[in-house]
C-alpha cells in the first residue's frame, strides 16, 4: 500500500493522480498474495553436505551479531557474514568428525594460554602472567557467583574449542607440508639461472579486430574448453529512472528569502498592549544566543575559529571582515547561511613545535624513560643551544631526541589556541613572536619550543535555513514518478528508455545483480528491488515502483542469467579478445613460417630487440610485459640457438639465446627448501578451506528468508 500512504501524506496531489495510482497497482501486480520471496519452504538457511543450517539458529546468531557490530553495518552485511562464518564452521566441523579431531581441557587452556584470553586479569597470577591455576579458580567462581559472566564464557569456550580444533586440523596438514632439497636447487636455479636472448615480436595489434571474423559457434567451443572462466551464478539485470526529492530552483529561492527577512528588525502588533513592538533582527539582535534557538537550523557556537575551521565558500570573507560585519545569504552545502563576526582575536591560534625531554617520575612518562630530572634539565639545555644554531634543522633534532608522541612529526603540534597546553607552555606559545625558540619546564618534562605560525581567530554566529523540497515540490515529484511509471505499463516494454528521454530523464544500467546483493549504484541499500528482480513471477520486461531513499525509482527488469555456463553473448567479452588473438597468431605464423629473424623484422616493419639477465622467476622483456611461454622456450635453447616461431601474451615471437649464465653454485639449498616450506606451510589455511568449500555441496537458502 506504499503508494496510498504517499497520497496521505501529500494532501494537495490532485484526485486524478490516485485514480492513475490505483491502476497502477492493478497492472503492475502490486496485489498478488505471494509477496517477493514466494513460500518460506523449509525451515533451512543453507545445507551443506547434506547437513541442514537451521533458520532459527541462524537467526539468532544474526541478532547477537548485530549487538556486536556498529549500527553502520545493514542487515544484509550481518547476514552475509554469518552465513560465511556457518559455512565455514559446518564445513571444517566435518573434516574434524571424519578424522576424529577433539580437543581435551589441557588442549584448551593451551589455547587460552597463546591467545588474547590470556590478557585478561582474571587468569594473571600477581605478576600479570597468564597462570593455569589462578584460570581455573577463576572460572570456577564465575560458575558459583556470576551466573551471567559464567553463561558468556561458556559461549567464549565454545568459540576457543572450534579455534582449537581448527588450529590443530591445520596444523596437521601442515606438517605434511615439505620440500626437499633438490626442491630447494629447483627454486634456487628458477631464480638465479639467466639468460639473455636477442628476440623479435609481432604483436598481435599488428592485426586490427576488424578483420577477425568470429562465430557463435567458435565463441561457444571456448566456452567449452575453458568452462572455469564462464561460470556464473544466478544474476539479473536492471535499469530504473530516479526521481529524488531535492529542491527545485525555487524551494532554494524561498529559504533564501526567509533568511534574507531576518537579517533585519521587524514590527509586530501586541493586542495585549495595542501597541506596535519592534523585534531585533540578526542585524541588531542583543541576545544572539536566543535569536539563533528561535529561528536558526543550527545554534550559536561560541567556540573561536581558525580560517580552516570555517566554511571554505566564506572563510576568506569573513577573516577579512570586522567585528559587527555581516556577509550572507550565501549557500554551503545544503544549507543558506547569513554570519556575524561577534569578536576576533588576534594572533588567538598558535602553530608550535617542540621536543619534550621528560624524566623518570614525569606524569605521562614513557617507562623505558629512565634519565633523572637533572639530566633531563642538562640535555634540554644542549638541545636548546643546538636548535638556535643557524644551520639548525628542528624537525630533525626532534625526530631524534623528543620523548613526545610528536616526534615522527618533527615535534608539529599543530595549531592550538589558548587554554590547551600546560599553563607554561601557553604562555610561551602566545607571549612571544613567530620564530622564537625557547625552554620551559611543565610536569611532563623540559620542552625546547619552537613558534613556527599565528594565526587571528574570530567568533561567528551563524543563521542557517537547510533547504529541503517543499510539500509542492514532493508532490510534482510524486506525480512525475507517477505519470511515468503509467506510461511505461501502457507501452512496450523496450519502449521504457524512449519514454524516458521524452521527458529528459536519465536511465541508469546496473548489470549482474546477485541475489544476496542490497546496494544498488545510485539507490544504496535496496533488498526490496533486489528481491522482486529475483521473484520467480517477475519476467523480463517487467516494470515496478519503489519508494526508495528521498525519493522513487521506476525499476525495468531487462535480463535474466540463469546459473551454469555463460551464453556466447554473454561471455563474449572475455572470449572474443582470446580467440581473435589465436587466430592471429595463427595468421602471424603462417605468414612467417621459415623465415630468418632479420627477414620477420623486416617484413614487419619491427625492430630486433636484446634482452638481459632474465631469469624464469621474473619472466619480463623490455615493451613486451610478462612473456613466461617465451622466456621458457629461452631457457630450453643452447646459446647462438634460434627458436621456431612463438604464440606469446602480446604477439608472435622469434628468439635467440646470446649469453645463458648458471646460478653461482651454493653448499647446501636447505634455506631455500625451508623457504619454500614456510610459504607453502602460510597457505595451508586459506587454501585448504578454499578446496573444501569449492568441492561441497552446497545449497543456499539466505534469498528465501531475507
Amino acid at each position: 500500500m506504499a503508494i496510498l500512504e504517499s497520497i496521505r501524506k501529500r494532501t494537495t496531489v490532485l484526485i486524478l493522480i490516485i485514480g492513475l495510482a490505483l491502476f497502477a497497482f492493478v497492472i503492475s501486480g502490486v496485489f498478488k498474495s505471494n509477496g517477493f520471496g514466494g513460500g518460506k519452504v523449509g525451515s533451512s538457511v543453507a545445507e551443506i553436505n547434506g547437513e541442514d543450517v537451521s533458520i532459527e539458529d541462524f537467526r539468532a546468531k544474526v541478532e547477537t551479531a548485530s549487538r556486536s557490530y556498529p549500527p553502520s553495518f545493514t542487515s544484509m552485511q550481518l547476514v552475509n557474514m554469518v552465513y560465511d562464518q556457518e559455512v565455514r564452521k559446518t564445513i571444517l566441523n566435518q573434516q574434524f568428525e571424519d578424522l576424529g579431531i577433539d580437543v581435551e581441557s589441557d588442549q584448551i587452556i593451551e589455547f587460552v594460554k597463546t591467545s588474547g584470553y590470556a590478557q585478561i586479569p582474571d587468569f594473571q597470577d600477581e605478576n600479570g602472567v597468564f597462570n593455569e591455576e589462578v584460570f581455573k579458580s577463576a572460572i570456577a567462581d564465575w560458575r558459583a557467583n556470576d551466573p551471567l559472566r559464567y553463561d558468556a564464557w561458556l559461549q567464549d569456550e565454545k568459540a576457543i574449542i572450534e579455534a582449537a580444533k581448527e588450529r590443530l586440523y591445520f596444523n596437521l596438514i601442515k606438517g605434511g607440508v615439505g620440500a626437499t632439497l633438490a626442491e630447494g636447487k629447483f627454486d634456487y636455479k628458477l631464480a638465479n639461472d639467466k639468460v639473455d636472448m636477442q628476440y623479435v615480436r609481432i604483436p598481435y595489434t599488428s592485426i586490427p579486430d576488424s578483420t577477425i571474423e568470429v562465430s557463435k559457434t567458435q565463441i561457444q567451443a571456448y566456452i567449452n574448453d575453458h568452462k572455469d572462466l564462464f561460470e556464473q551464478n544466478k544474476a539479473r539485470d536492471i535499469r530504473f529512472v530516479y526521481f529524488e526529492e531535492k529542491p527545485s530552483t525555487e524551494d532554494e529561492n524561498n529559504v533564501k528569502a526567509e533568511i534574507s527577512a531576518l537579517m533585519d528588525d521587524t514590527v509586530e502588533y501586541s493586542e495585549s498592549t495595542d501597541t506596535y513592538d519592534t523585534i531585533p533582527g540578526f542585524r541588531n539582535t542583543k541576545d544572539m544566543v536566543v535569536f539563533l534557538d528561535r529561528h536558526s537550523d543550527t545554534k550559536f557556537d561560541t567556540i573561536y575559529k581558525a580560517k580552516k575551521d570555517l566554511p571554505s565558500v566564506a572563510a576568506d570573507t569573513l577573516m577579512a571582515m570586522a567585528v559587527g560585519q555581516i556577509y550572507g545569504p550565501y549557500k554551503d552545502g545544503d544549507l543558506y547561511k547569513i554570519s556575524k563576526v561577534m569578536d576576533k582575536k588576534t594572533n588567538g591560534s598558535v602553530k608550535a613545535s617542540h621536543i619534550l625531554i621528560s624524566w623518570a617520575g614525569a606524569e605521562r612518562v614513557s617507562p623505558t624513560v629512565t634519565r633523572t630530572k637533572e639530566e633531563a634539565e642538562a640535555k634540554a639545555k644542549e638541545l636548546l643551544a643546538d636548535a638556535k644554531k643557524e644551520d639548525a634543522v628542528f624537525t630533525a633534532l626532534a625526530r631524534d631526541n623528543s620523548d613526545g608522541p610528536s616526534a615522527p612529526r618533527g615535534g608539529d603540534l599543530g595549531y592550538f589556541q589558548e587554554g590547551v597546553m600546560a599553563d607554561a607552555f601557553n604562555d610561551f606559545c602566545f607571549n612571544n613572536p613567530v620564530g622564537t625558540i625557547g625552554l620551559v619546564e611543565t610536569q611532563f618534562g623540559y620542552h625546547i619550543i619552537k613558534i613556527d605560525d599565528k594565526q587571528d581567530v574570530i567568533q561567528v554566529a551563524t543563521l542557517a535555513r537547510e533547504i529541503q523540497p517543499s510539500e509542492a515540490t514532493i508532490n510534482t515529484i510524486f506525480t512525475n514518478a507517477t505519470k511515468f511509471e503509467m506510461a511505461s505499463l501502457d507501452s512496450e516494454p523496450e519502449n521504457f528508455g524512449d519514454i524516458a528521454r521524452e521527458s529528459s530523464y536519465a536511465v541508469r544500467p546496473v548489470n549482474k545483480i546477485g541475489e544476496m546483493d542490497e546496494n544498488l549504484p545510485g539507490l544504496g541499500a535496496q533488498r526490496s528491488v533486489v528481491q522482486w528482480a529475483f521473484n520467480e513471477e517477475t519476467s523480463v520486461g517487467d516494470i515496478r515502483r519503489f519508494n526508495v531513499t528521498n525519493g522513487y525509482a521506476v525499476v525495468q527488469l531487462t535480463k535474466k542469467y540463469k546459473k551454469g555456463l555463460m551464453s556466447p553473448e554473454d561471455a563474449s567479452a572475455i572470449a572474443l579478445p582470446e580467440i581473435r588473438k589465436e587466430l592471429k597468431a595463427e595468421q602471424i605464423i603462417a605468414a612467417n613460417k621459415g623465415k630468418a629473424m632479420d627477414a620477420i623484422a623486416s617484413d614487419n616493419n619491427v625492430s630486433l630487440s636484446t634482452a638481459s639477465a632474465v631469469t624464469v622467476k621474473s619472466p619480463t622483456l623490455p615493451g613486451s610485459g610478462r612473456e613466461p611461454l617465451v622466456v621458457g622456450t629461452a631457457f630450453a635453447l643452447e646459446k647462438d640457438q634460434t627458436s621456431n616461431l612463438i604464440k606469446g601474451e602480446t604477439g608472435v615471437f622469434m628468439v635467440k639465446v646470446t649469453k645463458k649464465e648458471a646460478a653461482p653454485d651454493v653448499d647446501n639449498f636447505s634455506t631455500y627448501a625451508n623457504s619454500l616450506r614456510s610459504s607453502a606451510a602460510a597457505r595451508v589455511n586459506g587454501a585448504v578451506y578454499n578446496a573444501l568449500k569449492d568441492k561441497a555441496e552446497i545449497e543456499d537458502n539466505r534469498a528465501t528468508f531475507y
